[in-house]
C-alpha cells in the first residue's frame, strides 16, 4: 500500500478537521479525561500524526485548519452550500458536543511538540491546503485527508502532489496521484486534478449542498469531461450545438446554466488564501517541549498517544 518515501522529504499537509472527525467516530467515547472530558478524537488524531511522522518522514508538516467552515464567498454564489450542516441557532456548524472541547487539546499537543498549524481568515482548510500546494514547487506534497474534494490537487509538476485518502483510516490509506485518480474516476490522467473538480461540479455532491446537473451522475460526468477536456469546453460545445453533445444533455446543461455559472468557483479550492502559520513548518529534529506534551498526556489521560508522538520525531 505504501509508496517509498521520496528522496526529497515531503511536505505533509494535514486536513486536521477531517482527521479529528474521523478519529472521533472511530474510537469509543468512553475514552475520557479524569474530569470526564471525552478524548477519543485527541487520542486518534495524535496517534495518526505519529504514524505519519514515522511512516512518511516529512521534512515539513502543517495541520491545516478551518477559519471559516462555510466561507461567505461560496454561500453568496450558492446559498445551498453546506446549508444542511448549519445549526438551528445560526450559521454555526453542527459539531458533536463531545468533540468540541477536544479541538483545543489537539492544538495544545501540536504546539507542545512543535508542529505547525495554519489557517486563513474567511477560508476553509481545503483552501489553506490548496494555497500551500500552489506555492510549492520544490518538495513533493502529501495531502492527508478523508475529503475527496482534495483529489483535485493531484499533479506531477512542478512538484508531485499525492492525496493519502483516509476513507478507512491510516492503516488502509490510499495514496492517489494523477494515474490513480484517472483510473478510479475515468478522467484524463494528463489533467486528472482539474478534471476531477469539473466532474464533481457537474455531478454535484449532496454532502456539500451541491445539486449538480439533474440526470448527470458520476459516470456520465466523467465521460463528458474526458471527451471535452473541461467543464468550460463542454458547456461551450453544448451552447454551439456540437453534435457530440446529445440533445438531452444539452437541455440539462441549459436548465442548470445558473448553477454551472458558479459551481466551479464553489468547488475549486482557493490557490491564494491569506494563510497564516502558528510557526515555521519544518518538522523539528526533536519535540519542542516534551515535558509539556507529557503533562498534557497526563492531564487528559491520553494513554500512550503522546509518547508515541514524541518517539516519532526524527531525532
Amino acid at each position: 500500500m505504501w509508496q517509498a518515501v521520496p528522496v526529497t522529504a515531503p511536505l505533509a499537509l494535514l486536513d486536521a478537521a477531517s482527521m479529528y472527525f474521523r478519529s472521533f467516530y472511530a474510537l469509543p467515547d468512553s475514552l475520557t479525561a479524569p474530569d470526564g472530558t471525552p478524548v477519543n478524537a485527541v487520542r486518534g488524531f495524535t496517534d495518526t500524526v505519529a504514524r505519519i511522522l514515522a511512516d512518511r518522514r516529512p521534512g515539513r508538516l502543517v495541520a491545516c485548519l478551518d477559519a471559516d467552515w462555510r466561507p461567505q464567498f461560496r454561500v453568496d454564489l450558492l446559498p445551498s452550500y453546506k446549508a444542511h450542516r448549519v445549526a438551528e441557532t445560526g450559521d454555526v456548524e453542527v459539531v458533536p458536543d463531545a468533540l468540541s472541547p477536544q479541538v483545543p487539546i489537539i492544538l495544545e499537543v501540536l504546539e507542545a511538540v512543535g508542529l505547525a498549524t495554519a489557517e486563513a481568515a474567511g477560508y476553509e482548510a481545503d483552501d489553506v491546503i490548496g494555497t500551500l500546494v500552489a506555492r510549492e514547487s520544490t518538495d513533493p506534497v502529501e495531502v492527508i485527508s478523508g475529503d475527496r474534494d482534495l483529489f483535485q490537487l493531484v499533479r506531477t509538476e512542478p512538484s508531485p502532489v499525492t492525496v493519502y485518502y483516509l476513507g478507512k483510516g491510516w492503516n488502509k490509506a490510499e495514496p492517489l496521484g494523477p494515474a490513480e485518480i484517472a483510473a478510479k474516476y475515468a478522467v484524463p490522467e494528463a489533467n486528472a486534478g482539474p478534471a476531477y473538480a469539473d466532474m464533481a461540479a457537474l455531478r454535484g455532491d449532496p454532502s456539500d449542498g451541491l445539486p449538480g446537473v439533474a440526470g448527470i451522475g458520476e459516470k456520465t460526468a466523467a465521460k463528458l469531461i474526458s471527451q471535452f477536456g473541461s467543464l468550460e469546453a463542454l458547456i461551450g460545445a453544448a451552447a454551439e450545438g456540437d453534435p457530440r453533445v446529445p440533445p438531452k444533455t444539452r437541455l440539462r446543461l441549459a436548465e442548470a446554466a445558473e448553477y454551472l455559472a458558479v459551481a466551479p468557483t464553489v468547488v475549486q479550492v482557493a490557490p491564494d488564501a491569506p494563510v497564516e502559520f502558528s510557526r515555521p513548518d519544518r518538522v523539528p529534529a526533536a519535540p519542542t517541549d516534551p515535558e509539556r506534551a507529557l503533562e498534557l498526556g497526563e492531564r487528559w489521560n491520553l494513554g500512550g498517544s503522546v509518547q508515541r508522538l514524541l518517539d516519532a520525531f526524527p531525532g
